[in-house]
């Protein structure tokens, strides 16, 4: 990360962090890793957020395609947590292909396990998703801070 983007905005001791580096309102990448065996084993340990609005009526199909695509409603935010940046432009490309009713879930996760698959071949023809964000991200505008039941 540092290589692609230079020295991090913040540094703790079991993390670092870039604000708005790329296409992305923030990267962590934490000591901490978390194991995860989809599409294979690995340890996911890079988190990238997004701006992004999810349906509501979407969050479980994204759970169901991939757990470490993780939805914040209230501050608008998606993120992709894995061990490869390239490996979270592919999640989040899936994610949105699943929010505009291009795929669905387990149509998303085949799809993902063969560009993962490309990419580790190193036939980037074939695993486009691999290589940057293929949708319009918006920078704010996202939230959704919902409705007060507080006195009604």
């Amino acid at each position: 990360m540092t290589q692609k983007y230079g020295p991090p905005n913040e540094a703790t001791p079991s993390r670092v962090i870039w604000l708005n580096n790329g296409p992305w309102k923030e990267t962590i990448v934490y000591k901490e890793e978390t194991q995860h065996d989809f599409p294979k084993p690995h340890k996911d340990h890079i988190k990238q957020f997004i701006d992004y609005k999810v349906p509501i009526g979407k969050f479980d199909q994204l759970a169901e395609f991939d757990g470490s695509v993780i939805v914040d409603r209230t501050k608008g935010e998606t993120a992709a947590r894995c061990d490869k940046e390239e490996m979270n432009f592919l999640a989040l490309n899936l994610a949105n292909d699943i929010v505009i009713n291009k795929t669905n879930a387990q149509q998303a996760r085949k799809e993902y396990g063969q560009q993962a698959m490309a990419l580790m071949k190193q036939e980037i023809q074939s695993a486009p998703y691999t290589q940057a964000l293929k949708f319009n991200v918006p920078r704010g505008g996202t939230a959704d801070p919902d409705k007060s039941t507080i006195g009604m």
